[in-house]
Protein backbone atom coordinates (compact mmCIF):
# COMPACT_ATOMS: atom_id res chain seq x y z
CA UNK A 1 0.00 0.00 0.00
CA UNK A 2 3.07 2.39 0.85
CA UNK A 3 4.64 1.66 -2.71
CA UNK A 4 1.36 2.56 -4.53
CA UNK A 5 1.20 6.05 -2.34
CA UNK A 6 4.51 6.85 -3.55
CA UNK A 7 3.98 5.96 -6.70
CA UNK A 8 1.02 7.69 -7.06
CA UNK A 9 2.71 11.17 -5.60
CA UNK A 10 5.21 10.73 -7.70
CA UNK A 11 3.21 10.75 -10.68
CA UNK A 12 1.18 13.87 -9.50
CA UNK A 13 4.02 15.56 -8.80
CA UNK A 14 5.68 15.10 -12.10
CA UNK A 15 2.50 15.92 -13.99
CA UNK A 16 2.61 19.46 -12.25
CA UNK A 17 5.90 19.95 -12.80
CA UNK A 18 5.50 18.88 -16.52
CA UNK A 19 2.27 21.23 -16.36
CA UNK A 20 4.65 24.01 -15.12
CA UNK A 21 7.18 23.76 -17.62
CA UNK A 22 4.08 23.85 -20.17
CA UNK A 23 3.43 26.88 -19.30
CA UNK A 24 4.05 29.63 -21.87
CA UNK A 25 6.41 32.16 -21.44
CA UNK A 26 5.61 35.99 -22.16
CA UNK A 27 8.19 38.71 -22.43
CA UNK A 28 6.40 41.33 -19.87
CA UNK A 29 7.77 44.82 -20.85
CA UNK A 30 6.01 48.39 -20.23
CA UNK A 31 6.09 51.82 -18.46
CA UNK A 32 4.91 52.87 -14.53
CA UNK A 33 2.59 56.37 -14.95
CA UNK A 34 0.19 58.01 -12.59
CA UNK A 35 -3.21 57.71 -12.85
CA UNK A 36 -3.91 61.61 -12.69
CA UNK A 37 -6.12 61.87 -15.79
CA UNK A 38 -4.65 66.38 -15.91
CA UNK A 39 -0.24 64.55 -15.30
CA UNK A 40 1.17 61.50 -16.84
CA UNK A 41 3.92 61.89 -15.44
CA UNK A 42 6.34 58.53 -14.97
CA UNK A 43 7.48 57.05 -11.96
CA UNK A 44 10.71 55.93 -11.87
CA UNK A 45 11.83 53.06 -9.51
CA UNK A 46 8.68 51.24 -9.08
CA UNK A 47 8.59 47.55 -7.73
CA UNK A 48 7.20 44.57 -10.20
CA UNK A 49 6.91 41.51 -8.56
CA UNK A 50 5.46 38.11 -9.48
CA UNK A 51 3.35 36.94 -7.01
CA UNK A 52 2.70 33.89 -8.76
CA UNK A 53 6.34 32.53 -8.68
CA UNK A 54 7.99 33.78 -5.69
CA UNK A 55 11.21 32.96 -6.34
CA UNK A 56 11.31 34.54 -9.56
CA UNK A 57 13.38 37.61 -9.64
CA UNK A 58 11.28 40.78 -9.02
CA UNK A 59 12.36 43.89 -11.31
CA UNK A 60 12.77 47.56 -10.57
CA UNK A 61 11.54 50.30 -13.23
CA UNK A 62 14.25 52.24 -14.19
CA UNK A 63 14.48 56.73 -14.37
CA UNK A 64 12.05 56.48 -17.09
CA UNK A 65 9.20 54.34 -15.85
CA UNK A 66 10.22 51.70 -17.78
CA UNK A 67 10.45 47.74 -16.90
CA UNK A 68 10.85 44.11 -18.58
CA UNK A 69 10.42 40.97 -17.14
CA UNK A 70 9.88 37.69 -18.28
CA UNK A 71 6.81 35.84 -16.14
CA UNK A 72 4.71 32.99 -17.43
CA UNK A 73 1.10 33.53 -18.99
CA UNK A 74 -1.69 33.77 -15.96
CA UNK A 75 0.66 35.43 -13.69
CA UNK A 76 0.19 37.96 -11.05
CA UNK A 77 2.15 40.74 -11.24
CA UNK A 78 1.85 43.75 -8.20
CA UNK A 79 3.69 46.88 -9.00
CA UNK A 80 4.36 49.36 -6.19
CA UNK A 81 5.99 52.47 -5.37
CA UNK A 82 6.10 54.99 -2.12
CA UNK A 83 3.39 56.80 -2.39
CA UNK A 84 0.92 55.25 -4.71
CA UNK A 85 -1.45 52.59 -4.26
CA UNK A 86 -0.33 49.12 -5.60
CA UNK A 87 -1.50 47.64 -8.70
CA UNK A 88 -2.16 44.15 -10.06
CA UNK A 89 -1.99 42.59 -13.40
CA UNK A 90 -2.41 39.70 -14.76
CA UNK A 91 -0.75 37.87 -17.97
CA UNK A 92 -3.74 37.01 -19.97
CA UNK A 93 -3.41 33.47 -21.76
CA UNK A 94 -2.78 33.44 -25.60
CA UNK A 95 -0.39 36.11 -26.30
CA UNK A 96 0.88 37.01 -29.39
CA UNK A 97 4.08 36.75 -29.94
CA UNK A 98 4.57 35.82 -26.54
CA UNK A 99 5.45 39.64 -26.02
CA UNK A 100 3.11 41.58 -24.30
CA UNK A 101 3.40 45.80 -23.48
CA UNK A 102 0.99 47.61 -21.39
CA UNK A 103 0.96 51.17 -19.67
CA UNK A 104 0.39 50.77 -15.83
CA UNK A 105 -1.40 53.49 -13.92
CA UNK A 106 -0.62 53.76 -10.37
CA UNK A 107 -2.99 55.63 -8.31
CA UNK A 108 -1.25 58.61 -5.68
CA UNK A 109 -1.72 57.79 -2.13
CA UNK A 110 -2.69 61.17 -0.69
CA UNK A 111 -2.50 61.29 3.57
CA UNK A 112 -4.49 64.34 5.30
CA UNK A 113 -1.76 64.94 8.01
CA UNK A 114 -2.68 67.21 11.26
CA UNK A 115 -1.45 70.70 12.23
CA UNK A 116 1.74 70.74 13.67
CA UNK A 117 2.63 74.09 15.47
CA UNK A 118 5.94 74.41 16.38
CA UNK A 119 6.70 76.86 19.79
CA UNK A 120 9.33 78.32 20.52
CA UNK A 121 9.59 76.37 24.25
CA UNK A 122 11.19 73.22 24.55
CA UNK A 123 9.33 71.92 27.57
CA UNK A 124 6.54 72.82 29.72
CA UNK A 125 8.57 74.04 32.46
CA UNK A 126 10.37 76.80 30.24
CA UNK A 127 7.29 77.96 28.67
CA UNK A 128 5.77 78.43 32.44
CA UNK A 129 9.04 80.47 32.90
CA UNK A 130 8.01 82.85 30.31
CA UNK A 131 4.55 83.25 30.73
CA UNK A 132 5.46 84.12 34.27
CA UNK A 133 8.17 86.40 33.41
CA UNK A 134 6.05 88.11 31.06
CA UNK A 135 6.13 91.80 30.90
CA UNK A 136 2.43 93.08 30.45
CA UNK A 137 0.57 96.28 30.50
CA UNK A 138 -2.04 95.76 33.33
CA UNK A 139 -4.01 98.83 32.99
CA UNK A 140 -5.47 101.09 29.64
CA UNK A 141 -3.72 104.13 30.34
CA UNK A 142 -0.46 101.93 29.56
CA UNK A 143 -1.86 100.59 26.58
CA UNK A 144 -3.00 103.74 25.85
CA UNK A 145 -0.12 105.46 25.76
CA UNK A 146 1.89 102.66 23.89
CA UNK A 147 -0.46 102.90 20.59
CA UNK A 148 -0.65 106.94 20.70
CA UNK A 149 3.10 106.90 20.44
CA UNK A 150 4.70 109.17 17.33
CA UNK A 151 5.65 106.17 15.66
CA UNK A 152 2.85 104.23 15.52
CA UNK A 153 0.65 107.10 14.64
CA UNK A 154 2.91 107.94 11.52
CA UNK A 155 2.80 104.38 11.05
CA UNK A 156 -0.96 104.33 10.58
CA UNK A 157 -1.65 108.14 9.22
CA UNK A 158 -1.02 106.46 5.34
CA UNK A 159 -4.17 103.51 6.27
CA UNK A 160 -6.47 105.37 8.03
CA UNK A 161 -9.17 106.58 5.73
CA UNK A 162 -9.87 110.49 5.97
CA UNK A 163 -12.97 111.43 8.09
CA UNK A 164 -15.79 114.41 6.28
CA UNK A 165 -14.74 117.17 8.12
CA UNK A 166 -11.09 117.06 7.46
CA UNK A 167 -10.94 118.10 3.50
CA UNK A 168 -13.55 121.03 4.62
CA UNK A 169 -11.61 122.15 7.25
CA UNK A 170 -8.53 122.42 4.79
CA UNK A 171 -10.33 124.46 2.11
CA UNK A 172 -11.23 126.66 5.10
CA UNK A 173 -7.98 126.66 5.58
CA UNK A 174 -6.67 127.90 2.40
CA UNK A 175 -9.35 130.46 2.08
CA UNK A 176 -8.27 132.23 4.72
CA UNK A 177 -4.49 132.29 4.07
CA UNK A 178 -5.55 133.34 0.11
CA UNK A 179 -7.63 136.25 1.55
CA UNK A 180 -5.05 137.92 3.87
CA UNK A 181 -2.16 137.21 1.72
CA UNK A 182 -0.59 140.30 0.44
CA UNK A 183 1.78 140.97 -2.41
CA UNK A 184 5.00 142.87 -2.48
CA UNK A 185 4.26 145.24 -5.61
CA UNK A 186 8.13 145.62 -5.67
CA UNK A 187 8.27 141.97 -7.32
CA UNK A 188 5.60 142.41 -9.80
CA UNK A 189 6.96 143.77 -13.34
CA UNK A 190 3.76 145.69 -14.32
CA UNK A 191 3.39 147.44 -11.31
CA UNK A 192 7.15 148.85 -12.70
CA UNK A 193 5.85 149.41 -16.01
CA UNK A 194 3.06 151.45 -14.37
CA UNK A 195 5.13 153.50 -12.30
CA UNK A 196 7.62 154.35 -15.48
CA UNK A 197 4.82 155.39 -17.36
CA UNK A 198 3.35 157.59 -15.12
CA UNK A 199 6.76 159.44 -14.20
CA UNK A 200 6.88 160.10 -18.41
CA UNK A 201 3.33 161.37 -18.41
CA UNK A 202 4.21 163.79 -15.68
CA UNK A 203 7.43 165.36 -17.23
CA UNK A 204 5.32 165.90 -20.24
CA UNK A 205 2.29 167.28 -18.41
CA UNK A 206 4.79 169.71 -16.80
CA UNK A 207 6.35 170.99 -19.79
CA UNK A 208 3.04 172.01 -21.34
CA UNK A 209 2.06 173.44 -18.42
CA UNK A 210 5.09 175.77 -18.18
CA UNK A 211 4.71 176.77 -21.99
CA UNK A 212 1.61 177.88 -20.96
CA UNK A 213 3.00 180.24 -18.19
CA UNK A 214 5.43 181.94 -20.64
CA UNK A 215 8.26 179.89 -19.04
CA UNK A 216 10.98 178.53 -21.79
CA UNK A 217 12.95 175.81 -20.97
Amino acid sequence: MKYILGILFLLMASAGFAQERETPLVQFSGIVITADSTRKDVIPYASVVNLTHKKSQPAVSNYEGYFTMVVHEGDSIQFSSVGYFPAMVVIPNNVTNKSLTLKVRLTPQIYNLPVFRVFPWATVEEFKKDFLTMKVADDDLALVIKNLTKATREASQGNLPRTGSEPIGQEMHDKVVNSHSITNPLLNPFAWGALIKQISDGDKKRKVTASDDGYNF
